[in-house]
């Protein structure tokens, strides 16, 4: 595929938007970002068994602390991220994440009590908030507006595809050497080697958005005007422009599902008498479908628009979330983990996409903070929703909920989002 480069004027042979132009350094931040879902995936078939057969926390509500405060961590760092990248750069946020990433899987392996595997998730959620959104940010800043579906489809594939395949190799190891420390070792050797890359290769790219700013000077629409405080940013992403609400909305209750995945379909699994292997089988296949699925929807949302791949994404995540709480056998959930990866790819790229239509230049990285804020929410939303109603009615009926919650999200995108691709 070829994408054509923007020159910039006023900056001969220096500064172009395209992904062409860029590609060494977009290569490296997919890579970059593909460590960062390594991080996350160190967690996704260990933590939940260790909960209960390390530290015996019986109650669903309080095994799944860890990823209320892993939420709600990353939701405000998200929200901070995006204003320390325009106010200090993007690099040196980038770099202050992978520093605070370096004691998590040390954390992990030497945690006496449930109360330092919550600290190590507070951590992670600073980490996965700093770098993850700031490697969204830079990589719409490369690519200028063209291409922005397939470069956030690439970002999200190389982040969740690192997932699955982490979740899936921390399984095995486990399933061989017990749940601590070996499956935490790729967490060390992830850490260090996000922190040597993003000190030495990554390269600022804050410039390439105020470049991309002078060529699209602010519209007339005061609601995406360029010159917006970071008050008025958030009330537009949160409930006042259409678009950016819905996708802020959605991406709270996509998150909401992938908690549920996380913290109860383990323990689903784990309850119908599976093997550690094939509940890591079953935890790494929805984000790799999710991962890989990604390139392609990223770009299609490109060619077809973004409105339409979001509400049918989260539609059929919800019949897939459904067919896990009426599954009783492996393969059942197998189907089950593969339609709920290919509706979100659907939904993960493209919503980061509608945040980059609409928003200008020089307020970007704040509406992507903003977003994220209630995206990762999700993540505390969902860990505490799906734990109270675990508790008190059992692990189907909490997944019964979810699916429901989430297709009426579809819905509300269907009705009141907006198209905001500029094609369509």
């Amino acid at each position: 595929m070829t994408v054509p480069a923007t020159p910039v004027p006023g900056h001969p042979g220096g500064i172009r938007l395209g992904l062409r132009a860029n590609l060494a350094q977009f290569a490296l931040l997919v890579a970059v970002n593909a460590l960062v879902g390594g991080m996350l995936g160190q967690e996704r078939t260990v933590l939940p068994l260790l909960a209960e057969q390390a530290f015996h926390l019986s109650a669903h509500t309080a095994a799944l602390t860890y990823i209320v405060a892993f939420g709600a961590t990353k939701a405000v760092t998200n929200f901070l991220a995006g204003t320390w990248s325009d106010r200090y750069g993007r690099k040196p946020v980038l770099i202050a994440g992978w520093l605070i990433a370096l004691p998590v899987p040390l954390l992990l392996i030497w945690a006496p009590s449930w109360g330092w595997v919550i600290f190590a998730n507070v951590l992670l959620g600073i980490n996965q908030g700093l770098t993850w959104s700031t490697t969204v940010v830079m990589k719409i800043d490369l690519v200028g507006p063209a291409r922005r579906g397939l470069a956030m489809g690439l970002n999200e594939a190389a982040g969740y595809g690192a997932l699955a395949a982490t979740a899936m190799a921390t399984g095995a190891i486990a399933a061989h050497t017990g749940l601590r420390p070996e499956p935490f070792f790729l967490g060390i050797a992830y850490a260090a080697l996000g922190l040597g890359l993003s000190v030495l290769a990554v390269r600022e790219t804050r410039e390439h958005a105020r470049a991309e700013a002078a060529l699209h000077p602010a519209p007339n629409n005061p609601a995406h005007h360029g010159e917006l405080t970071t008050r008025q940013i958030t009330r537009a992403t949160s409930i006042g422009d259409k678009a950016l609400s819905s996708a802020s909305w959605a991406g709270m209750v996509n998150n909401l599902n992938d908690a549920l995945a996380w913290g109860i379909f383990p323990l689903l699994y784990a309850a119908h008498g599976l093997s550690i292997t094939r509940i890591g089988l079953l935890a790494a296949l929805y984000p790799a479908v999710w991962g890989l699925g990604q390139i392609l929807t990223g770009w299609w949302s490109d060619r077809i628009g973004r409105k339409r791949l979001i509400a049918w994404g989260m539609l059929l995540q919800a019949a897939a979330i459904g067919l896990v709480a009426a599954g009783t056998a492996f393969p059942v959930w197998a189907l089950a983990q593969i339609l709920l990866g290919a509706g979100t790819a659907m939904v993960y790229p493209t919503l980061l996409a509608v945040i980059g239509d609409v928003a200008h230049p020089a307020w970007r990285a704040r509406a992507v903070g903003v977003y994220r804020l209630w995206r990762d929410g999700g993540f505390a939303v969902g860990a505490l929703l799906a734990g109270v109603l675990a508790d008190a009615f059992g692990l189907t009926t909490a997944i019964w909920a979810v699916a429901a919650l989430t297709a009426a999200s579809g819905l509300l995108v269907a009705i009141r989002m907006y198209e905001t691709h500029p094609r369509t």
